[in-house]
């Protein structure tokens, strides 16, 4: 699904728990011929999903690949479930299979990679997962309470102090990832949190590389504080993200704003 400010705005409230729920949503192609950026935003029932894929770039079908993996989170959500994190852990391995099965299907084992990150809410408890070196933040009283960790080389590196975390953005090595779907697991190489109450978050934000390389952590939390609700928030990250990559050969940005 791709979408822009000039389409209609993607945004959504709805009560439950007594949380009220907003988004937005954006993808983008950058300065490529393709889009291999994918995102979707799931409900069934009061149960909510939000999912952003980054197919690899220089694979050829990294598009096919976060194509299906958020065709298969879209289908495995269900009015019924009862767990944020139990279904996580059941969509990344759905995921998985699905891609692998396409590898097979189209004899691309080598062409078809993408990571993903994914967030879940449902019956008022939150978790996210990811894979890869998209991301997750996670922000109460406008503060970034946590983010998820890239499985990427310039993070290895970043958690065994050889160089300080804002020198990731930039790192000649930042497109070397260690984890995928699409590559053979001989164990899940997604990573799924704690489930936390909803009603303690403020605001989530999930991303593809291309967009958070281009916006650093102050100006999300700034933008936050000032703007109202998630579409203005997105838009204000997305008017930075383009200032930045002005000049450049941007990437796909991608990136889902969820408010609560």
């Amino acid at each position: 699904m791709e979408a822009g400010f000039g389409a209609p705005p993607l945004t959504y409230k709805k009560q439950r728990w007594l949380i009220a729920i907003k988004y937005a949503m954006l993808t983008q192609p950058g300065n490529r011929d393709v889009n291999e950026d994918s995102a979707i935003i799931i409900e069934r029932g009061g149960n909510w999903c939000f999912v952003v894929a980054d197919g690899l770039g220089g694979h050829g079908k990294g598009e096919i690949a976060s194509q299906t993996v958020v065709a298969t989170f879209e289908r495995e959500l269900s009015p019924d479930e009862q767990s944020a994190a139990g279904f996580l852990g059941r969509a990344f391995a759905a995921a998985q299979d699905s891609v692998t099965d396409k590898q097979k299907a189209m004899g691309a084992r080598f062409e078809m990679k993408t990571t993903a990150v994914a967030l879940a809410i449902i019956n008022g408890k939150c978790a996210w997962g990811h894979v890869g070196d998209s991301r997750l933040y996670m922000f109460n009283k406008n503060k970034i309470q946590t983010r998820t960790l890239d499985h990427s080389v310039p993070q290895m590196l970043a958690l065994s102090g050889e160089i300080r975390e804002k020198k990731i953005r930039g790192h000649p090595d930042r497109n070397m990832l260690l984890r995928a779907i699409g590559v053979q697991w001989d164990s899940p190489m997604y990573e799924v949190s704690d489930e936390a109450d909803a009603s303690g978050c403020q605001a989530f934000l999930l991303c593809s590389d291309g967009f958070w390389e281009l916006i650093d952590e102050k100006h999300m939390r700034d933008s936050l504080k000032k703007q109202r609700g998630a579409e203005d928030w997105l838009r204000s990250m997305a008017g930075e993200v383009e200032k930045n990559g002005a000049g450049r050969d941007m990437d796909n940005y991608t990136a889902i704003t969820v408010t609560l």
